[in-house]
């Protein structure tokens, strides 16, 4: 494609092809249908029931029942997806909190093996420091969410099938039908998030474009507050769009030795806590409205940088990690 507007739009740094494109389908589908896979054998062998009457208590905590563990388990391959299949919970408010949590700190597929990659240059207490500290944040906000959102928590009833060995032809059936579903759903979200992204490359304020004033800005919270090197900013700004994306620019600067182990663990809290990539935030407008996903948003982005760095003072004040 000949240099220019064109170029830009389709193959440049933001382009439709070589952003929107190329993340859709080249490496988030891959892991994703893999996830799809994984699901379709504990669905089809009936497991998933059972996994939803031994997470019913620990999900009570949190104003929900059992059946969430549906949308937070699939959240683990594309919260994007998980987002739309809180329409199986009964009420308004287990949708809203279930869709809370979602944005908070359930990472995709794609985002936990990039965090699992950076965590295996480590010793084991940093991938347990991480997914400790989310998990128990998953936990106190859901608690409070369930004190705060009115409404009453629906009675919990499932039908518990017999365990069977699955059959290959309804996995990949099942398989196909949420892949095909993945690909008429979201990734236009992708490319509308692509382009949203390349509108603000475009525009230029005085010496510096939309996305350079944004990282600007961010500059002071990442190096004042997290103690995080500058180049960290950009980090945050490409997880909006994608969460593993911002989580593939942390590897890079780990293995470029910018970071050093206790930075690794604050920037991936942060990173996981940060508010949803852009497509699962339009998502989340689509499904709750712009009000309500303006203030997950709201509630989101403070308490990430908040708990990053609490977080990194704590670490810091113990000499847990060099």
């Amino acid at each position: 494609i000949p240099s220019g507007f064109l170029h830009e739009v389709l193959v440049g740094p933001y382009g439709l092809i070589s952003m929107g494109l190329t993340y859709a389908l080249a490496i988030i589908l891959p892991v994703v249908g893999t996830f799809f896979l994984a699901f379709g054998v504990l669905e089809d062998s009936g497991y998933l029931p059972r996994l939803a009457i031994l997470s019913d208590r620990l999900l009570r905590l949190m104003g929900l029942n059992g059946k969430a563990i549906l949308p937070m388990v699939l959240g683990l391959g594309c919260d994007t997806m998980a987002t739309m299949t809180t329409r199986i919970l009964n009420s308004p408010r287990e949708r809203l909190i279930a869709t809370l949590l979602l944005a908070l700190g359930i990472p995709c597929s794609a985002q936990l093996g990039v965090i699992l990659g950076i965590a295996a240059a480590y010793s084991p207490a940093v991938l347990f420091t991480v997914f400790g500290v989310v998990a128990s944040q998953l936990v106190l906000v859901g608690h409070l969410a369930a004190r705060v959102i009115p409404g009453e928590r629906s009675d919990f009833i499932f039908e518990l099938p017999p365990l069977r060995v699955p059959i290959l032809r309804n996995i990949l059936l099942k398989t196909w039908l949420r892949l095909r579903w993945f690909l008429g759903e979201v990734v236009p979200l992708f490319l509308l998030a692509t382009s949203a992204l390349f509108l603000l490359d475009q525009l230029r304020l005085g010496a510096r474009t939309g996305i350079e004033w944004i990282e600007h800005g961010l500059r002071p919270l990442v190096v004042g507050w997290l103690s995080l090197p500058a180049e960290s900013a950009r980090v945050f700004i490409m997880g909006f769009l994608r969460r593993d994306y911002g989580a593939a620019g942390l590897f890079d600067l780990a293995r470029q030795g910018a970071l050093t182990t206790t930075q690794i663990v604050v920037a991936l809290v942060t990173i996981t806590l940060f508010i949803p990539c852009l497509a699962n935030f339009l998502v989340i407008v689509k499904e709750q409205g712009w009000r309500r996903a303006l203030a997950i948003v709201g509630f989101i982005l403070p308490f990430a940088f908040a708990i990053g760095g609490i977080l990194g003072r704590l670490l810091k004040a113990l000499g847990a990690f060099s």
